[in-house]
Formats: structure tokens, sequence, C-alpha cells
């Protein structure tokens, strides 16, 4: 799935749309692939349970869209680069690391790694390790610092108004 992403964005047929185009056939594809329920009960953690099924439902599907917004621009910044495919390695039963490294024109390795989890027999993307850094971990601490003074709806409401704001492009 994602060497699917990546090359794709290596044809000349992608080269071609304009930018808007790039960016919903990238979110397209980031939907296929990323597995948003898994990955938002990982970045709450404990907290996961303090919500109300709906508010749960929401949470995912504004994190969803955060992340969609963010990592669409990161990609789409990388469209001209070459990537590289190193091992994947196992973690536990059903779940593995997909290394893969962007070579920037100045020739620097970037990783960007992808954990995935199979579910009913689909691997799906639960967490991006980009540059040492775990795309969950980090929003975790941000929202545990977010959570231990406020309620799930602030979170939430936090969430609403980023997911408003256009990442610059």
């Amino acid at each position: 799935q994602i060497s699917k992403m990546l090359a794709q964005m290596q044809t000349p047929e992608f080269k071609g749309l304009e930018q808007e185009a790039k960016l919903t056939e990238i979110r397209n594809i980031i939907n296929e692939v990323f597995d948003y329920q898994e990955l938002s009960r990982r970045t709450l953690g404990r907290e996961w349970r303090k919500f109300k099924p709906e508010q749960q439902k929401e949470f995912v599907n504004l994190f969803a869209q955060l992340l969609e917004n963010i990592y669409a621009d990161r990609i789409l910044a990388y469209t001209h680069e070459k990537i590289e495919f190193g091992k994947e390695t196992e973690l536990k039963k059903g779940r593995v690391e997909v290394e893969s490294y962007i070579i920037t024109t100045d020739n620097k390795k970037v990783p960007l790694f992808y954990r995935l989890t199979n579910k009913s027999g689909q691997w799906r993307v639960y967490d991006v390790v980009i540059e040492g850094v775990s795309m969950v971990k980090n929003y975790r601490g941000q929202f545990r610092q977010i959570l231990s003074n406020k309620k799930p709806e602030d979170l939430l409401q936090t969430l609403r108004e980023k997911v408003k704001e256009k990442p610059a492009s």
C-alpha cells in the first residue's frame, strides 16, 4: 500500500496534476492506508475511556482530518525526491515496521518508517515515525497535557479549530 502510494507520486500523470488535485489524490490514498481508529486509540491511550462513544467517534474523525492535512502536505513536499525502501521488521505478531527513506535532491536520507497492523487480512498504518519521532507519541504527549486539566470536550474543541486552519502550503 505504502509503496503503491509513493510509486503513484512518481508518475508523470501525478506530477502533471494541479496542487489541489495532488492533495486530493494523496488524501484518498492516506485514507485507504491509515487505520484512524487504531491510531486514535493508541494516541489517546488510557484517556480514550474518558470519551463517550460519540466523542470517540468525533475524535477519530477530527484527528483523521488533522493528520490528512498535515501529512498530505508533508508528503507532497517530497514528490520530486527519490524513495528507497529498507527492510521490513516484525514488531509483534501481526505488526510490522516498514523502513523507507526519502533521498533529497542534495542526497540526504530522510528516514520515514511506517508501522502497520494486520486487521482481517489488510495491512493498515497505525503510526508513522519521521526522523525518529513517532507521530502517536508526539500527539499523545500534546493531548495528555490538554486532558490533564481539561475535559474531552475541550480537546475536541481544540481539534475542531485546528482542522479549520488550512496548513500553510
